[in-house]
């Protein structure tokens, strides 16, 4: 019988009813109606390290790609201009701290904010770094560009202020508040020529419509009654918008917003997941697009867990470092931008920027674990005996002296606990037909097999064939 993998992650809050983990992996839709199988699962990319900065310990907090294409990074409290050879040069100090960065430009200037009631200003042409001190700056935990203008929220308030045209100087008429409800803003994003004023418990939407007074004015009838449970969540892709909701309901449901409507799309068992961290309002969300798949990256820093959703297909799956303990932790990357050609991703603890690489199949040379549990095999309640297990995965493709092995390991407890896993190896290179088989695996009602692996190349995966025979009651 062939056992296709149909989704992504589904870690259900009852393991009974699904315990499908997939870490590293990420399915694609064949579109061919004659592929094998629908779906087939793809390794996430690896990282390789661009070049090191010079010394300086702490978290990358932000890369930003300016209008121009020059790549410009924030590594604990220092601003970095990062050449096309990505070397490091040093622009100077913001304060310390372990917030998220935000940075925008109008094609001459540069803003830079950190959450703090500070702010800062890079000159793109002469690139000094120098502070903002117009008495009418407030500070801001994101900026954005729209229209002219740098748009920032005021910390710890409903409100929201713009800078003149142009410039990084304040006018001290140029402040508002959100007008449908009272609740403190969590973040903007400029989108399609429109802002969203992201509050704790809803959203609102706003447009240049070129008033005197103040540029900018509430879009009637686009209210979205969510909010954001963790104000750097949001993120935006081509003409959406993803982040962390909350309102006054609940939160922890991942909405994707597009063309004013707001639709939930995570999962009930990442939902289950996400509620179960100690806490959500520091998760970190960022997109990237590489190889034709978007996706949306959603990181709980307490939590140590990084989960992504693919827009495409619209499945979720985990992404994962593996320490040197052999321990699975978040994973590396803590921001992401598009720059010199290539997708690049700061680290969340060393300071270092890597490039997402789908030709690379280590983080940095470190092992990359990948991970697939199966749905439930059970029939009817009998006793099944397990004759043959084969993994449908992609071999042949080794190009050292390395003898990759794949792990199975199973649950005759319904996914509440796995026993010791069993090996074979992944053939040599060139053994496009070798067979990865595992034979005389026992007796179970209900089972669930879990695939694993770490190797130095190209491969997938479309499932297993497993024979098996009812014995009965």
């Amino acid at each position: 019988m062939r056992v296709p993998l149909l989704s992504g992650a589904y870690h259900a809050k009852s393991l009974i009813a699904s315990a499908q983990r997939c870490i590293n992996l990420f399915p694609e839709a064949n579109p061919d109606q004659q592929a094998p199988v629908p779906v087939t699962h793809y390794q996430t990319p690896g990282l390789r390290l661009l070049k090191s900065p010079p010394p300086r310990t702490g978290r990358v907090r932000c890369v930003y790609t300016a209008s121009n294409g020059d790549l410009y990074t924030v590594i604990g409290p220092e601003v970095f201009y990062v050449d096309n050879t990505f070397a490091h040069t040093s622009l100077g100090l913001i304060t310390d701290g372990s917030t998220p960065v935000s940075m925008a430009d109008n094609g001459l200037e540069i803003a830079i904010v950190d959450g703090s009631p500070l702010g800062w200003q890079v000159d793109m042409a002469t690139r000094i770094l120098t502070s903002i001190v117009d008495p009418n700056f407030y500070g801001g935990d994101k900026v954005q560009y729209i229209d002219t203008y740098f748009a920032f929220n005021r910390p710890g308030t409903n409100q929201w202020y713009l800078s003149d045209s142009m410039a990084l100087t304040f006018d001290p008429l140029y402040l508002a508040a959100k007008a449908g409800s009272a609740d403190p803003l969590q973040s903007v994003i400029a989108l399609k020529r429109e802002l969203y004023l992201i509050g704790t418990l809803t959203t609102e939407i706003w447009a240049n419509t070129g008033a005197p007074d103040f540029p900018f004015e509430e879009l009637k009838g686009t209210f979205i009654q969510h909010g954001c449970a963790a104000k750097y969540s949001a993120a935006a892709q081509d003409t959406s918008i993803f982040w962390l909701s909350q309102d006054k309901e609940g939160n922890c449901v991942v909405l994707r917003v597009e063309n004013y409507q707001a639709n939930r799309v995570s999962t009930h068992g990442v939902e289950a997941e996400f509620q179960s961290y100690s806490r959500v309002d520091d998760a970190i969300g960022f997109c990237y697009q590489i190889g034709g798949h978007a996706f949306y990256d959603l990181v709980f820093p307490s939590a140590d867990i990084t989960w992504s959703y693919e827009l495409k297909t619209g499945q979720w799956h985990q992404k994962a470092f593996t320490d040197g303990n052999g321990l699975l932790r978040r994973h590396r990357a803590n921001c992401a931008t598009f720059a010199y050609g290539t997708n690049i991703v700061g680290d969340w603890q060393n300071g270092q920027i890597y490039a997402l690489d789908r030709k690379v199949f280590t983080d940095n040379g470190n092992p990359i674990t990948r991970i697939r549990t199966f749905p439930h095999i059970l029939d009817d309640g009998s006793r099944i005996r397990y004759d043959q297990f084969i993994v449908d995965i992609e071999v042949g493709t080794i190009t050292d002296s390395s003898n990759p092995e794949v792990s199975l390991r199973w649950s005759d407890t319904r996914g509440k606990s796995y026993g010791n896993p069993i090996k074979q190896s992944m053939g040599k290179t060139g053994e496009y037909i070798q067979s990865i088989q595992f034979n005389r695996l026992g007796i179970a009602r209900d089972r669930v097999f879990e695939v694993s692996w770490s190797c130095n190349l190209e491969t997938t995966m479309n499932g297993a064939f497993i024979d098996f025979k009812k014995l009965g009651n």
